[in-house]
């Protein structure tokens, strides 16, 4: 994302970057916009004048969010061939992608879980392009049709749901192994088997299609 030489530019990138750690943290429900003002080291007026209020600043860092997620997927999806490898090739890429940007899945998940239910538009308006978007490299992998007749033998969306699912899950709160010990991304051995559990459960899925 690139960010504006301007000093009033730089005071919204950084608010938001600010409520963007809070909002995913602890959620919208339990954040005030004097908190955000006070982890950024400025007034509440300074911070309302630059972005709006609380629902303004939780729109805001939304559409950021997936603004970046969206633009990602779409070059990835571009790079994959259809078949079997470009869906690992995706899989892969959004492991890393909400490994790298844990509060995407955080937010997310926050919202599973009724976290700012009065904002209502979100997933429509944001996260609604996405899932369209990953809807088509599914039917890009199969083929667009050409490997079964008439409807696809499996629900699309409920396999890209399945992958994200699992994503969010170990990012936000990893596995736990034989000996009661949560694994989580930063450990290198836990990543490696999460990678190749996520291979085998598309494979699994589609394979026999893509």
């Amino acid at each position: 994302m690139t960010i504006s030489d301007s000093g009033s530019e730089n005071t919204r990138d950084h608010i938001l970057d600010v409520a963007t750690r809070l909002f995913s943290r602890l959620g919208y429900d339990a954040i005030t916009v004097r908190m955000i003002a006070d982890s950024a080291g400025l007034d509440v007026a300074t911070v309302t004048d630059q972005v709006g209020g609380k629902r303004e600043l939780y729109i805001a860092v939304l559409e950021r969010i997936t603004g970046i997620e969206y633009d990602f997927l779409q070059q990835k999806v571009a790079e994959a061939e259809p078949g079997m490898a470009g869906m690992i090739l995706l899989t892969d890429a959004y492991l890393d992608f909400c490994v790298e940007h844990p509060e995407v899945p955080a937010l997310w998940m926050h919202r599973w879980l009724s976290d700012a239910a009065d904002i209502t538009e979100l997933e429509e308006r944001f996260s609604g392009k996405i899932q369209s978007l990953l809807l088509g490299a599914v039917s890009k992998a199969i083929g667009e049709g050409e490997a079964y007749e008439g409807e696809p033998p499996f629900d699309l969306e409920l396999v890209g749901w399945t992958t994200v699912w699992c994503i969010h899950g170990f990012v936000q709160g990893g596995f736990m192994d034989e000996k009661g010990r949560t694994r989580r991304p930063q450990d290198p051995k836990a990543l490696r088997r999460v990678r190749k559990h996520l291979h085998e459960l598309v494979e699994r899925m589609l394979g026999m299609y893509a």
